[in-house]
Order: structure tokens, then sequence, then C-alpha cells
């Protein structure tokens, strides 16, 4: 359960002011239809996670444990500092025509995670906690508690809270995972 916990409110506070947040947006904006965005972020998301988390245990595995506390830790501080840094959008995503809002919004959410410090969280979170399903669910569930307000809200979502405030705190989350991480303190995250 800790790590379903974790994992959830890592990535939501992480995801707020994303890059694929801000892609929500723009796809809300786009298509104009909130249930088949949701849907396609959803699926995106498990399916990436899923496989970002299943990454993690088997690098875990290869592992010592005590090789496996510094690479986390050093991945967990690395995030803190990657949160810090704003996200933008290079471009807007393709039209995808035919293939509507659902399988647009599928592939390009699917594509754009690639890489994100989101998922790169999901692969530490994993080796951390040796929970494929909890982790995968966990970071789904915070990027859906993120994501959801952002196509249902517009923009106005991204005025709720000052991104500079949400970067830090989601620094901060992550630099305490990564300190606890490097002193063993298992318990504490």
């Amino acid at each position: 359960m800790e790590a379903l916990l974790v994992s959830t409110g890592i990535v939501a506070i992480a995801e707020i002011g994303d890059k694929t947040q801000l892609l929500a947006l723009l796809l809300a904006a786009k298509f104009k239809r909130p249930l088949p965005i949701i849907l396609g972020i959803f699926v995106a998301t498990i399916a990436n996670h899923a496989l970002a988390a299943l990454a993690g245990t088997l690098v875990a595995d290869l592992l010592t444990p005590d090789i496996m506390r510094w690479v986390l830790g050093a991945s967990f501080l690395a995030m803190a500092a990657w949160a810090l840094v704003p996200d933008t959008m290079d471009e807007a995503p393709e039209d995808r025509g035919a293939w509507g809002a659902f399988l647009g919004t599928t592939i390009a959410f699917f594509l754009v995670e690639m890489g994100d410090k989101t998922q790169v969280a999901t692969v530490a979170l994993a080796a951390r906690y040796h929970a494929v399903l909890m982790v995968a669910a966990g970071t789904t569930l915070g990027m859906m508690i993120a994501n959801v307000p952002a196509v249902l809200l517009g923009e106005a979502a991204t005025r709720v809270l000052p991104l500079k405030l949400v970067r830090i705190i989601a620094a901060v989350l992550f630099g305490l995972l990564g300190i606890a991480t490097l002193l063993n303190l298992g318990g504490l995250f």
C-alpha cells in the first residue's frame, strides 16, 4: 500500500506544470471532447508506466542491494533537481483527423511521456518497492489526478497554484525520498 500511496503522491505533484499536463490542456482545447481525451491519457499512461515499472524491477534484480540503494538515492536526488526545471511544449500535437480525440490523445501522450520525469520516477519507484502493479497503478493515478482537472478546467487549472511552488514541493518530496533511500530509511517513504 505504501508503494501505491507514495507513487500516487509524488507523480500527482510532479505532473503539475509538466509538459504532459500542458499537452492535456492543448488536447482539450483542440478536440473539445473531455471523455475521449481522459480515456486516451489513461490508456497511454497505464501502458507507459507499466513498462517503466517492469523495467525498474528488472534493473533492481540485477544489482546488489547496496549498489541499488545508491543508484536509487542518486536518481531521486536528480529527480528533485529536474522537478525544479519548468517544462515547455515545443509544438502543438499533430492533427490526427479520423483517428479522433481518443487515439490522437493516446498516441501523443504515450510518446510525450517517454523519458519524462514521471516515467523516470516510475522506474525508480518500482526499483525501490519491487511492486510493478502498485507502482504502475499509483503513478497512473497520480497522472490522472493531475491531468483530469487540466482537461476539464482547461487553462484555469494552471492558475490554481503557482507552478513554481508546485515544482518546489515536488523537488522537496523527491529530495526527501532520495535522502531516505541513501540513509536506508526504508519505512520513511
